[in-house]
């Protein structure tokens, strides 16, 4: 299968300079083997599904509401983002869950919205220090996916070691085998064979450097890359060590 390469530009760039990376990240797309995604701001996303536009880089957001419309000041719609030009959007981003107080029943809610809308839900799940340090990181991620994952899911999951997400720090490659055979037992259990196919991307601290070893790891289908994702260069390295199919 081929592997996702997934960028979260998170809080970062105007519409200028977000328009400005995703024409230099299209621009080499073509001789890349491997699916692209990037997830601009909400406020860049019309100035970026237009450089896209024809491109092989679809076009994602960083979150959606879980209702189709109503009065929820400040949040957006899953239809209000393919109306954009979106055919992804993020849900249950360990900022989301750890600085909003995001439940994987509302995680759950918005993955339903977005695939009513024609979106591909990235589904994510991850640990903090604590657990992981409690040795419960397999127990808490096998049951995030079991309550952010909806029926009939067809989208992606990403792991994301919530302590390794902007620090620098990654876990070894055998634990990040470990943490996608449980995922991938979960979703099976969650969804039967429909869950076995199903891509799950690993984020947190994903560079050129190290991009490569964790990519090569067993049931790693892509990367959900922060920081990275902000250089088209470094973003472009990322993928071009992935694989093709």
């Amino acid at each position: 299968m081929r592997q996702l390469v997934a960028g979260n530009w998170k809080m970062h760039k105007l519409r200028g300079p977000a328009a400005a990376l995703a024409r230099a990240i299209a621009a080499d797309s073509p001789v890349l083997g491997c699916d692209l995604l990037i997830c601009p701001p909400f406020t860049a996303l019309a100035a970026v599904a237009a450089v896209l536009r024809g491109s092989r880089v679809a076009l994602g957001a960083q979150d959606c509401h879980a209702a189709e419309s109503g009065a929820f000041t400040g949040d957006i719609a899953a239809p209000m983002l393919a109306d954009i030009g979106c055919s992804a959007v993020i849900v249950g981003h360990s900022e989301r869950r750890q600085y909003y107080g995001e439940t994987s029943a509302q995680v759950r809610a918005k993955a339903v919205a977005a695939a009513a809308a024609a979106l591909m839900a990235v589904v994510c799940v991850g640990e903090s220090e604590a657990e992981r340090d409690a040795g419960r990181a397999a127990e808490v991620v096998r049951a995030q996916v079991m309550e952010s994952v909806p029926d009939g899911f067809e989208g992606v999951v990403a792991y994301e070691p919530v302590w390794a997400i902007g620090t620098g720090r990654t876990p070894t490659l055998d634990d990040v085998a470990a943490m996608h055979a449980a995922i991938r037992q979960a979703l099976r259990h969650r969804l039967g064979l429909d869950g076995a196919g199903l891509r799950i991307l690993y984020g947190g601290s994903v560079k050129a450097q190290n991009a490569a070893a964790l990519l090569a790891v067993p049931e790693v289908g892509g990367a959900l890359v922060g920081g990275a994702s902000l250089d088209s260069g470094e973003f472009l390295r990322i993928a071009a060590v992935a694989r093709r199919g």
